[in-house]
C-alpha cells in the first residue's frame, strides 16, 4: 500500500496571522520564515504594517488576543478594510516543536488559512465605549469602598467603634460624627447628638462607642481617607451624569406608556449605596423592551452591566445555551474514551458573569424567591458554590429570553418548574417507601415524629 498523506483545503488563500505582544507584533502572510515581519506598536508602525498586508494581497487577519495590546492594532486594521478575527489564545497554543513568536504567527496564518480558528465576540463600537465607562464607574465604586474602609480601621485603631452602633459609617450619622470629630469635637455628649434617632443603638451603648484615644497619626489618615473618599463619590456621580447621556442620546425611540411607567415602578428595587443616580429602569426598558427589575434578585448593578456590556449585542447568541456557555457559567466537559475526564469551567473575567453571580448568591439568601428550591437542591448535592453557578446560569437563560424575545418575566413558569421537581421527589419517595413494605404502625410513627420536628 503507497503513503497517502491528507491534503486540507485552504479556506482562507490571503490569509495573514498576527502574533500581538507588548512592545512589537509579528506578521506572517504564508508559512515562510523568511516572509515574517516585525512591526512596532506605534501608529506610524500600524500604518507600515497595513501597506505590507497590501502589498501581498492580504484581505483577512487572524490575531490572538493578549491583555489590551491587540485593542488599537484591531481597530486600524478594520479602519483599513481587512476581515479581522480576534481569537482566543486557547484555540492556537497546540503549535508543534518549540514556542517561538515567529513560529507562533506562522500558526496563526496557517490555522487561519485552513478556517480552523473562530473569532471572539466583540461589541459593537457604541457599546465598547459605553463599557469603558462602566469599567471606570466599577473602579471608582472601589476605590470609594477601600478609603470607606480605610476611615472605618483608622476609628477602630482608637477604639471609636461607630461600625458597631451603625450599619455604614459613611451614612448621614457617620460622616456628621467624623467630620465633628476632624474638627476638634472631643465629648461624646456632643457627638452622641448627632446620631439620628432611628439609630437602633440607644444612646448609652452610642457614647459608649465614641469613647477612645485620640490619636494624632490616626486622625490625620483619618482625614486624607475622607478626602480621597468625597472625591471619588464626587467621581460616581460625574461618571453616571456621563452614563446617562450617552444612554440618552443612543436611545430607541420608543415611548414608554403610562401603564407601562406603573409597572415600571411596582418592580423598582430599592436603591443600594452605589445605584446609578438617573432612571435606569425606565432606560433599560426603552433599549430592552422588557423590565428587568420584574425579577428578583437582579439588582441596578446588574441591569447596568447588562445594559453597558451588552446592550443589543445579546441578538448575536443564536440560543440561550450559547449565551450562557460564553459567560462561563457551563461546565467544560471533556470526554474521552466514553469518560469524563474534566470539566473545568474555562477561565475568564466576564463582568456580567459577576454580576449574575452576585444575584444568584442574594437569590439563595431569600427564603419566599421562586430560585430558592432550585439553589438549595443543588447546595444540597454539590455545595453552595456549585449552587451560585448553577442558578446564575439559570438567571442567564431567563434573561436571554427576556431581552431577545421581549417577554415579560414569568415567575409561574418557574413556580411550576419547582412544583414538577416536589412531584418528582414525592413518586422517589412513593417509590421508596414501598419497598420498605412498612407497616401502618410504623408510617404512623414516622408522620408523627416529622410533625413534631417540624413543630
Amino acid at each position: 500500500m503507497g503513503n497517502s498523506q491528507t491534503a486540507f483545503t485552504i479556506i482562507h488563500a490571503h490569509a495573514a496571522g498576527i502574533d500581538v505582544g507588548s512592545r512589537s507584533h509579528l506578521v506572517a502572510v504564508d508559512q515562510n520564515k523568511d516572509h515574517v515581519r516585525e512591526f512596532g506598536v506605534y501608529t506610524k508602525d500600524h500604518q507600515e504594517m497595513i501597506s505590507h498586508l497590501r502589498q501581498h494581497g492580504v484581505t483577512t487577519i487572524a490575531m490572538e488576543s493578549t491583555g489590551s495590546y491587540w485593542q488599537t492594532l484591531f481597530t486600524a486594521l478594520q479602519q483599513a478594510g481587512f476581515e479581522v478575527l480576534l481569537v482566543s489564545g486557547s484555540q492556537t497554543k497546540n503549535v508543534k516543536g518549540r514556542k517561538t513568536d515567529v513560529i507562533d504567527c506562522i500558526w496563526i496564518q496557517k490555522l487561519h488559512s485552513l478556517g480552523l480558528l473562530s473569532g471572539s465576540l466583540l461589541l459593537s463600537d457604541t457599546f465598547q465605549q459605553l463599557r469603558t465607562y462602566y469599567y471606570h464607574r466599577q473602579h471608582l465604586v472601589q476605590q470609594s469602598a477601600r478609603y470607606a474602609n480605610k476611615m472605618q480601621k483608622s476609628l477602630r485603631l482608637m477604639n471609636i467603634r461607630l461600625d458597631v452602633v451603625l450599619n455604614d459609617i459613611t451614612g448621614q450619622s457617620g460622616m456628621a460624627v467624623i467630620e465633628a470629630v476632624l474638627a476638634g469635637q472631643r465629648e461624646a455628649d456632643h457627638l452622641v447628638s448627632l446620631v439620628s434617632d432611628r439609630v437602633k443603638k440607644s444612646r448609652q451603648e452610642i457614647s459608649d462607642a465614641l469613647q477612645g484615644w485620640w490619636r494624632e497619626e490616626l486622625l490625620f489618615e483619618l482625614q486624607a481617607s475622607l478626602d480621597f473618599y468625597r472625591l471619588y463619590e464626587s467621581k460616581i456621580k460625574e461618571c453616571d451624569k456621563v452614563i446617562e447621556t450617552f444612554l440618552l442620546k443612543y436611545a430607541p425611540p420608543v415611548e414608554v406608556s403610562v401603564e407601562e411607567k406603573k409597572q415600571l415602578k411596582t418592580h423598582r428595587k430599592r436603591a443600594g449605596k452605589h445605584a446609578p443616580g438617573f432612571n435606569l429602569s425606565q432606560l433599560a426598558y426603552q433599549y430592552f423592551r422588557t423590565d428587568l427589575f420584574a425579577v428578583s434578585g437582579i439588582s441596578y448593578n446588574t441591569v447596568l452591566c447588562l445594559l453597558t456590556s451588552l446592550g443589543h449585542d445579546i441578538h448575536k447568541f443564536p440560543n440561550a445555551k450559547s449565551f450562557a456557555s460564553w459567560l462561563g457559567l457551563v461546565p467544560n466537559n471533556k470526554v474521552s474514551g466514553g469518560k469524563l475526564i474534566s470539566n473545568r469551567r474555562p477561565s475568564g473575567r466576564s463582568t456580567i458573569a459577576k454580576s449574575l453571580r452576585h444575584a444568584a448568591n442574594s437569590i439563595g439568601n431569600q427564603k419566599d424567591h421562586e430560585l430558592t428550591p432550585f439553589f438549595k437542591r443543588i447546595a444540597f448535592k454539590k455545595g453552595r458554590i456549585a449552587a451560585i453557578i448553577a442558578t446564575a446560569r439559570k438567571l442567564a437563560v431567563i434573561i436571554w429570553h427576556m431581552l431577545t424575545k421581549g417577554e415579560a418575566y414569568h415567575k409561574e413558569r418557574v413556580e411550576l418548574n419547582g412544583e414538577k421537581q416536589r412531584a418528582v421527589k414525592l413518586k422517589y419517595l412513593d417509590k421508596k417507601l414501598h419497598a420498605l413494605q412498612l407497616s401502618k404502625e410504623e408510617l404512623e410513627r414516622l408522620l408523627l415524629k416529622h410533625s413534631l420536628s417540624v413543630g
